[in-house]
Protein backbone atom coordinates (compact mmCIF):
# COMPACT_ATOMS: atom_id res chain seq x y z
CA UNK A 1 0.00 0.00 0.00
CA UNK A 2 1.43 3.37 -0.99
CA UNK A 3 1.06 6.86 0.45
CA UNK A 4 -2.20 8.56 -0.42
CA UNK A 5 -4.06 11.69 0.56
CA UNK A 6 -7.44 13.22 1.21
CA UNK A 7 -7.74 16.98 1.46
CA UNK A 8 -10.19 19.85 1.21
CA UNK A 9 -9.16 22.88 -0.82
CA UNK A 10 -10.94 26.21 -1.06
CA UNK A 11 -11.68 27.51 -4.56
CA UNK A 12 -10.27 30.80 -5.78
CA UNK A 13 -11.96 33.86 -4.29
CA UNK A 14 -14.12 34.64 -7.32
CA UNK A 15 -15.60 31.11 -7.29
CA UNK A 16 -16.50 30.85 -3.61
CA UNK A 17 -19.99 32.17 -4.24
CA UNK A 18 -20.61 29.03 -6.30
CA UNK A 19 -18.22 26.36 -5.00
CA UNK A 20 -17.99 25.34 -1.33
CA UNK A 21 -14.76 23.43 -1.71
CA UNK A 22 -12.79 20.90 -3.73
CA UNK A 23 -12.34 17.52 -2.11
CA UNK A 24 -9.39 15.56 -3.44
CA UNK A 25 -8.97 11.81 -2.95
CA UNK A 26 -5.95 9.72 -3.95
CA UNK A 27 -5.75 6.11 -2.83
CA UNK A 28 -3.07 3.83 -4.28
CA UNK A 29 -3.32 0.12 -3.57
CA UNK A 30 -0.79 -2.48 -4.68
CA UNK A 31 -2.18 -4.60 -7.51
CA UNK A 32 -2.81 -7.84 -5.55
CA UNK A 33 -4.89 -5.89 -3.03
CA UNK A 34 -8.62 -5.43 -3.57
CA UNK A 35 -9.47 -1.89 -2.42
CA UNK A 36 -12.04 -1.83 0.41
CA UNK A 37 -15.62 -0.89 -0.41
CA UNK A 38 -16.70 2.61 0.56
CA UNK A 39 -20.12 2.69 2.20
CA UNK A 40 -21.29 6.14 1.18
CA UNK A 41 -23.92 7.74 3.41
CA UNK A 42 -26.17 10.68 2.41
CA UNK A 43 -24.57 14.13 2.44
CA UNK A 44 -26.04 17.60 1.93
CA UNK A 45 -24.20 18.27 -1.32
CA UNK A 46 -24.41 18.49 -5.09
CA UNK A 47 -21.14 17.63 -6.80
CA UNK A 48 -19.32 17.54 -10.10
CA UNK A 49 -16.77 14.75 -9.72
CA UNK A 50 -13.81 14.03 -11.98
CA UNK A 51 -12.30 10.53 -11.89
CA UNK A 52 -8.71 11.00 -13.01
CA UNK A 53 -7.29 7.48 -13.09
CA UNK A 54 -9.10 4.17 -12.54
CA UNK A 55 -12.86 4.08 -12.98
CA UNK A 56 -15.16 3.89 -10.00
CA UNK A 57 -18.25 1.69 -9.72
CA UNK A 58 -21.20 1.80 -7.39
CA UNK A 59 -24.28 -0.15 -6.40
CA UNK A 60 -27.38 0.70 -4.44
CA UNK A 61 -27.64 -1.08 -1.13
CA UNK A 62 -28.94 -4.66 -1.38
CA UNK A 63 -28.84 -4.53 -5.19
CA UNK A 64 -26.76 -6.98 -7.27
CA UNK A 65 -26.44 -4.46 -10.14
CA UNK A 66 -23.16 -2.58 -10.35
CA UNK A 67 -22.78 0.63 -12.39
CA UNK A 68 -19.58 2.24 -13.69
CA UNK A 69 -19.28 5.98 -13.41
CA UNK A 70 -18.14 7.93 -16.49
CA UNK A 71 -15.00 10.08 -16.16
CA UNK A 72 -17.05 13.06 -14.99
CA UNK A 73 -20.37 12.84 -13.17
CA UNK A 74 -22.94 15.29 -11.83
CA UNK A 75 -24.41 13.99 -8.57
CA UNK A 76 -27.73 14.97 -7.08
CA UNK A 77 -28.27 14.79 -3.32
CA UNK A 78 -28.54 11.25 -1.97
CA UNK A 79 -31.03 10.32 0.73
CA UNK A 80 -30.07 6.63 0.58
CA UNK A 81 -26.70 4.93 1.10
CA UNK A 82 -24.71 3.35 -1.72
CA UNK A 83 -21.60 1.18 -2.00
CA UNK A 84 -18.68 2.54 -4.02
CA UNK A 85 -15.88 0.44 -5.47
CA UNK A 86 -12.65 2.22 -6.38
CA UNK A 87 -9.80 0.97 -8.54
CA UNK A 88 -6.24 0.34 -7.37
CA UNK A 89 -5.28 3.85 -8.51
CA UNK A 90 -8.19 5.94 -7.37
CA UNK A 91 -7.82 9.66 -7.92
CA UNK A 92 -10.90 11.85 -7.78
CA UNK A 93 -11.53 15.58 -7.52
CA UNK A 94 -14.98 16.44 -6.23
CA UNK A 95 -16.30 19.95 -6.84
CA UNK A 96 -18.79 20.50 -4.02
CA UNK A 97 -21.18 23.21 -5.13
CA UNK A 98 -23.18 25.69 -3.09
CA UNK A 99 -26.67 24.16 -2.68
CA UNK A 100 -28.58 25.93 -5.47
CA UNK A 101 -25.79 26.32 -8.03
CA UNK A 102 -26.40 23.03 -9.83
CA UNK A 103 -30.00 24.07 -10.50
CA UNK A 104 -28.70 27.25 -12.10
CA UNK A 105 -26.28 25.33 -14.33
CA UNK A 106 -28.43 22.54 -15.79
CA UNK A 107 -31.84 22.71 -17.41
CA UNK A 108 -33.42 20.05 -15.21
CA UNK A 109 -35.55 20.02 -12.05
CA UNK A 110 -33.19 18.59 -9.44
CA UNK A 111 -35.64 16.00 -8.02
CA UNK A 112 -34.98 14.11 -11.27
CA UNK A 113 -31.40 13.38 -10.18
CA UNK A 114 -31.98 12.88 -6.45
CA UNK A 115 -30.32 9.56 -5.53
CA UNK A 116 -28.86 9.48 -9.02
CA UNK A 117 -26.29 11.06 -11.32
CA UNK A 118 -25.82 12.45 -14.80
CA UNK A 119 -22.96 11.79 -17.18
CA UNK A 120 -21.54 15.32 -17.42
CA UNK A 121 -21.09 14.85 -21.18
CA UNK A 122 -24.90 14.83 -21.50
CA UNK A 123 -24.85 18.43 -20.25
CA UNK A 124 -21.56 19.86 -21.52
CA UNK A 125 -20.62 17.49 -24.35
CA UNK A 126 -17.16 17.77 -25.90
CA UNK A 127 -16.22 20.60 -23.55
CA UNK A 128 -16.22 18.32 -20.50
CA UNK A 129 -14.67 15.43 -22.43
CA UNK A 130 -11.72 17.69 -23.25
CA UNK A 131 -11.39 18.67 -19.58
CA UNK A 132 -11.35 15.00 -18.54
CA UNK A 133 -8.68 14.22 -21.15
CA UNK A 134 -6.56 17.12 -19.89
CA UNK A 135 -6.83 15.93 -16.29
CA UNK A 136 -5.92 12.37 -17.20
CA UNK A 137 -2.72 13.63 -18.88
CA UNK A 138 -1.59 15.66 -15.84
CA UNK A 139 0.24 14.54 -12.71
CA UNK A 140 0.18 17.61 -10.48
CA UNK A 141 -2.83 18.68 -8.46
CA UNK A 142 -2.27 22.43 -8.91
CA UNK A 143 -2.41 22.04 -12.68
CA UNK A 144 -5.56 19.92 -12.44
CA UNK A 145 -7.34 22.49 -10.29
CA UNK A 146 -6.38 25.21 -12.73
CA UNK A 147 -8.03 23.24 -15.57
CA UNK A 148 -11.15 22.65 -13.48
CA UNK A 149 -11.44 26.29 -12.41
CA UNK A 150 -11.11 27.48 -16.01
CA UNK A 151 -13.96 25.17 -16.96
CA UNK A 152 -16.13 26.28 -14.02
CA UNK A 153 -15.68 29.95 -14.90
CA UNK A 154 -16.82 29.20 -18.46
CA UNK A 155 -20.00 27.37 -17.45
CA UNK A 156 -20.83 29.83 -14.68
CA UNK A 157 -20.60 32.74 -17.11
CA UNK A 158 -23.54 31.28 -19.02
CA UNK A 159 -25.82 30.09 -16.20
CA UNK A 160 -29.25 28.95 -17.36
CA UNK A 161 -31.14 30.10 -14.24
CA UNK A 162 -30.89 33.30 -12.19
CA UNK A 163 -30.34 33.66 -8.45
CA UNK A 164 -33.38 33.75 -6.17
CA UNK A 165 -33.65 34.81 -2.48
CA UNK A 166 -34.36 31.16 -1.60
CA UNK A 167 -30.77 30.32 -2.63
CA UNK A 168 -29.45 32.23 0.38
CA UNK A 169 -31.64 30.12 2.64
CA UNK A 170 -30.07 26.81 1.56
CA UNK A 171 -26.59 28.29 2.07
CA UNK A 172 -27.66 29.60 5.47
CA UNK A 173 -28.87 26.16 6.58
CA UNK A 174 -25.44 24.67 5.93
CA UNK A 175 -23.77 27.14 8.25
CA UNK A 176 -26.03 27.42 11.30
CA UNK A 177 -25.76 25.34 14.44
CA UNK A 178 -29.43 24.36 14.57
CA UNK A 179 -32.22 24.11 12.02
CA UNK A 180 -34.86 26.76 11.37
CA UNK A 181 -38.69 26.68 11.10
CA UNK A 182 -40.06 26.44 7.56
CA UNK A 183 -42.34 29.45 7.93
CA UNK A 184 -39.38 31.63 8.96
CA UNK A 185 -37.30 30.32 6.04
CA UNK A 186 -40.20 31.07 3.69
CA UNK A 187 -40.43 34.65 4.96
CA UNK A 188 -36.69 35.12 4.42
CA UNK A 189 -37.19 33.92 0.83
CA UNK A 190 -40.06 36.39 0.21
CA UNK A 191 -42.36 33.43 -0.49
CA UNK A 192 -45.49 31.90 0.95
CA UNK A 193 -44.93 28.62 2.78
CA UNK A 194 -46.43 26.64 -0.10
CA UNK A 195 -44.26 28.44 -2.67
CA UNK A 196 -41.18 27.96 -0.50
CA UNK A 197 -41.74 24.21 -0.15
CA UNK A 198 -42.18 23.80 -3.91
CA UNK A 199 -39.26 26.01 -4.94
CA UNK A 200 -36.82 24.61 -2.39
CA UNK A 201 -37.40 21.08 -3.63
CA UNK A 202 -37.15 22.19 -7.26
CA UNK A 203 -33.80 23.91 -6.63
CA UNK A 204 -32.18 21.31 -4.34
CA UNK A 205 -33.95 18.05 -5.20
CA UNK A 206 -35.25 17.36 -1.68
CA UNK A 207 -37.49 19.08 0.85
CA UNK A 208 -36.11 21.69 3.24
CA UNK A 209 -36.98 19.40 6.15
CA UNK A 210 -35.01 16.47 4.68
CA UNK A 211 -32.13 18.79 3.79
CA UNK A 212 -31.89 19.91 7.42
CA UNK A 213 -32.05 16.32 8.67
CA UNK A 214 -29.20 15.25 6.37
CA UNK A 215 -27.12 18.24 7.52
CA UNK A 216 -27.63 17.23 11.15
CA UNK A 217 -26.93 13.54 10.47
CA UNK A 218 -23.79 14.43 8.50
CA UNK A 219 -22.54 16.60 11.36
CA UNK A 220 -23.16 13.79 13.86
CA UNK A 221 -21.23 11.05 12.07
CA UNK A 222 -18.34 13.40 11.24
CA UNK A 223 -18.18 14.43 14.90
CA UNK A 224 -17.89 10.76 15.90
CA UNK A 225 -15.13 10.23 13.32
CA UNK A 226 -13.20 13.22 14.66
CA UNK A 227 -13.87 12.47 18.35
CA UNK A 228 -14.17 8.68 18.69
CA UNK A 229 -14.17 8.87 22.50
CA UNK A 230 -17.37 10.92 22.58
CA UNK A 231 -20.39 8.83 23.51
CA UNK A 232 -23.43 8.85 21.22
CA UNK A 233 -25.69 10.70 23.66
CA UNK A 234 -23.19 13.57 23.87
CA UNK A 235 -23.02 13.68 20.08
CA UNK A 236 -26.81 13.64 19.85
CA UNK A 237 -27.15 16.63 22.20
CA UNK A 238 -24.35 18.60 20.51
CA UNK A 239 -26.01 18.05 17.13
CA UNK A 240 -29.41 19.25 18.35
CA UNK A 241 -31.11 15.85 18.62
CA UNK A 242 -33.55 15.40 21.50
CA UNK A 243 -31.82 12.22 22.67
CA UNK A 244 -29.99 9.13 21.45
CA UNK A 245 -33.15 7.50 20.05
CA UNK A 246 -33.84 10.59 17.95
CA UNK A 247 -30.32 10.38 16.50
CA UNK A 248 -30.60 6.61 15.99
CA UNK A 249 -33.80 7.08 13.97
CA UNK A 250 -31.95 9.27 11.43
CA UNK A 251 -29.01 6.85 11.26
CA UNK A 252 -31.39 3.96 10.62
CA UNK A 253 -33.15 5.86 7.83
CA UNK A 254 -30.04 7.22 6.11
CA UNK A 255 -27.67 4.25 6.56
CA UNK A 256 -29.92 1.28 7.51
CA UNK A 257 -27.66 0.82 10.57
CA UNK A 258 -27.73 1.88 14.20
CA UNK A 259 -25.03 4.45 15.08
CA UNK A 260 -22.44 2.05 16.60
CA UNK A 261 -22.78 -0.41 13.69
CA UNK A 262 -22.43 2.38 11.13
CA UNK A 263 -19.35 3.71 12.90
CA UNK A 264 -17.71 0.26 12.77
CA UNK A 265 -18.51 0.06 9.05
CA UNK A 266 -17.10 3.56 8.49
CA UNK A 267 -13.81 2.47 10.09
CA UNK A 268 -13.34 -0.01 7.21
CA UNK A 269 -13.53 2.69 4.50
CA UNK A 270 -10.62 3.21 2.05
CA UNK A 271 -9.46 6.43 3.74
CA UNK A 272 -9.21 4.66 7.10
CA UNK A 273 -6.91 2.08 5.45
CA UNK A 274 -4.43 4.93 5.15
CA UNK A 275 -5.10 6.42 8.57
CA UNK A 276 -7.08 9.31 7.11
CA UNK A 277 -10.36 10.81 8.30
CA UNK A 278 -12.68 12.64 5.97
CA UNK A 279 -13.46 16.04 7.50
Amino acid sequence: MQTSFLKDILPSQNLQEYVRKYQVFRFLFDEPISPPIKFHAPRPEHCITFYIRDAQKFSYLNSPIMYTYPSCVINGIYTVPINRYGGNDFWAIKVILQPSVLYQLINLPLPEITNNYLNAEEVWGNKIRFVSEQLNALNFLDEMLCVIETFLKQVLSSKIKENHPIDKVSNYLLNIENGAPLDWLASQSCLSLRQFIRKFEERTGISAKTFQRIIRFDKAFRMKNSHPNLDWLSIAIRCNYYDYQHLAKDFQEFTHFKPPAFYELEKKSPERSFGLIEA
